[in-house]
């Protein structure tokens, strides 16, 4: 594929019920894609269906994350999401997923998500690259330990058959993986939030996470845990830049 800027198309997933986080989760991404909104074609799946054709219109698919779902669960909706994966993974279309969807590009692919809130993980943390990670053509930039934002309590317990892991911390495995020799990748830390928008999501979503944020002081020693994510900060660019080839 060869696009200029002005002309490149990123299907950008989402399932959020409020238009606040709906809207500055676009705004994420349009500043980590280093984009103008124009060319990003958002598809709230609460509210709006997910057709196969649309693959066509685009050049990229990503999906952000999901505060009020789990990507266990059996929405309405869930099952399109996943058959939409599946048929873009088959078409060799480039797909990234963050959090929210990176568990579902595991599940669709045949890996497997549970809820697991003993080991949620909420704030700033260091996160390893595997032997993999460090020959990945995405990762390879990395040093081998970096901080990346996270607000999670699913997790993908098994990647899916064809899927290599990319990263890992001291609490889980499975931080980032890649599906061999397709332009598909997860991240569990959150690709599109730095300090300051991953601060305003834990705000917003608190409510949903009380038992595992904790009390006043636990919540307040997560919001200071929040720290420049350098390497991170050019990930979803460094995507678009290596998998979808642009002029200009």
């Amino acid at each position: 594929m060869n696009h200029s800027a002005d002309t490149l198309k990123i299907l950008l997933v989402q399932a959020r019920d409020t238009a606040d986080m709906e809207a500055q989760e676009q705004r994420c991404f349009v500043d980590r894609c280093r984009l103008p909104l124009s060319s990003f074609v958002p598809v709230n799946v609460v509210r709006d269906p997910l057709p196969l054709p649309l693959l066509r219109s685009v050049d990229a698919v990503m999906i952000g994350g999901a505060g009020e779902y789990s990507a266990y669960k059996n929405y309405p909706w869930m099952s399109g999401v996943l058959d939409f994966v599946r048929a873009a993974a088959n078409q060799t279309y480039p797909v990234f997923g963050t959090c929210w969807g990176h568990q579902v590009i595991a599940r669709a692919l045949g890996g497997e998500v549970r809820p697991d809130p003993q080991r949620a993980e909420f704030g700033c943390g260091a996160i390893q690259l595997t032997p993999a990670g460090k020959k990945d053509p995405l990762f390879s930039s990395f040093p081998e330990l970096f901080q990346a934002n996270m607000g999670h309590q699913d997790r993908v317990t098994q990647l899916p058959p064809d899927a290599i892991e990319l990263a890992f911390n001291e609490g889980q495995r499975n931080q980032a993986f890649r599906i061999a020799d397709l332009p598909i990748y997860g991240t569990q830390f959150h690709s599109e939030l730095d300090a300051q928008t991953m601060q305003e999501r834990l705000l917003s979503y608190r409510g949903h996470y009380d038992n595992e944020l904790g009390g006043e002081d636990r919540f307040r020693e997560i919001l200071e845990s929040l720290r420049p994510t350098t390497e991170v900060d050019h990930l979803m660019f460094d995507f678009l830049r290596m998998f979808v080839r642009r002029s200009g």
